[in-house]
């Protein structure tokens, strides 16, 4: 039987007081498996946040609660082996990155052979090795955003839960920190975070849900939406003259919709005519649910 990370069941919350109280969860239910790695997407002011600290025990539910690996989430030792990070972490500003990593590791009594080499190596990994022992309160946003991830890794959490991780960072940091949560995942780690990125979303999670004002609307796997798309892809090509059958997006470049089995003798073509393609992807994208569901809002 697989173990249950995260369960959360019926969870209200209601924000506000002397009678201008605004419910912001509406029975929200969710269930992570250990081992999982799990997207939690949504506008802002969905509910995404305020979920992750009823889960973490930083507000209380109105109705309904949360778990973490079968213990209720109010209990402290629900959180012992997790680590969280928020979207806009407060760090301790007057200490370094290594002072910082090192507390959370001796706070966590994580045994290890030499503590130093051991911190350096999570610090090496996310690229602030070299600002080890700057003061936090003089790196920008995207180094801190670095120094919280390696605190937070460097304690070999069983779960670990981010809210935004990637806010503040870079191309080359974003893509170096995916693939840090990537290798985490493989060695057996629980992932639960929120993205507004949402290929990252798609690269990194096993399954998905989508919050919309406060109710869970869609929870799917990525072959879930690939049989959405009714094996239909778009495909983007670059072209200096107009080509039959593809839509003229702009400047030098087209799109075409085409079945899965049409794919190998299109890309032949393509290729021998010279064109370049500049990306082929399912028709039934997580962006293009997000915005189909925002539009369904909207209506």
């Amino acid at each position: 039987m697989t173990t249950r990370a995260i369960e959360v069941c019926g969870v209200d919350k209601f924000f506000g007081k002397y009678g201008k109280r605004t419910q912001v969860l509406h029975g929200v239910d969710l269930s992570i498996s250990e081992g999982e790695a799990f997207g939690f997407v949504g506008a802002n002011g969905a509910g995404k946040s305020t979920t992750i600290k009823i889960i973490i025990d930083i507000i209380r539910a109105d109705g309904g609660g949360a778990s973490i690996f079968g213990i209720d989430s109010r209990d402290p030792r629900a959180r012992l082996g997790m680590s969280y990070v928020p979207e806009n972490p407060y760090l301790y500003d007057y200490l370094t990155p290594y002072e910082l990593v090192r507390m959370g590791v001796m706070q966590h009594r994580l045994a290890v052979s030499d503590i130093k080499s051991h911190c350096y190596h999570w610090l090496e990994r996310f690229g602030i090795a070299d600002a080890a022992k700057k003061r936090i309160r003089n790196l920008s946003k995207g180094m801190t955003q670095r120094t919280a991830l390696a605190h937070a890794l460097a304690c070999q959490p069983r779960l670990l839960i981010l809210d935004e991780p990637l806010s503040g960072l870079d191309p080359v940091g974003r893509r170096e920190v995916v693939e840090i949560l990537l290798d985490y995942r493989r060695q057996g780690g629980t992932l639960f975070f929120t993205s507004h990125v949402l290929f990252d979303v798609e690269r990194i999670a096993d399954r998905f849900a989508l919050i919309e004002k406060g109710r869970i609307e869609a929870c799917k796997t990525a072959s879930d939406l690939f049989r959405g798309s009714q094996g239909m892809f778009d495909v983007y090509i670059e072209a200096s003259e107009p080509l039959e059958g593809y839509k003229h997006e702009v400047g030098q470049r087209w799109s075409s919709q085409v079945q899965l089995e049409e794919l190998p003798a299109l890309l032949q073509r393509i290729q021998s005519s010279g064109h370049s393609v500049l990306s082929i992807t399912p028709r039934l994208t997580l962006e293009k649910l997000f915005m189909d569901h925002s539009e369904k809002r909207e209506a």
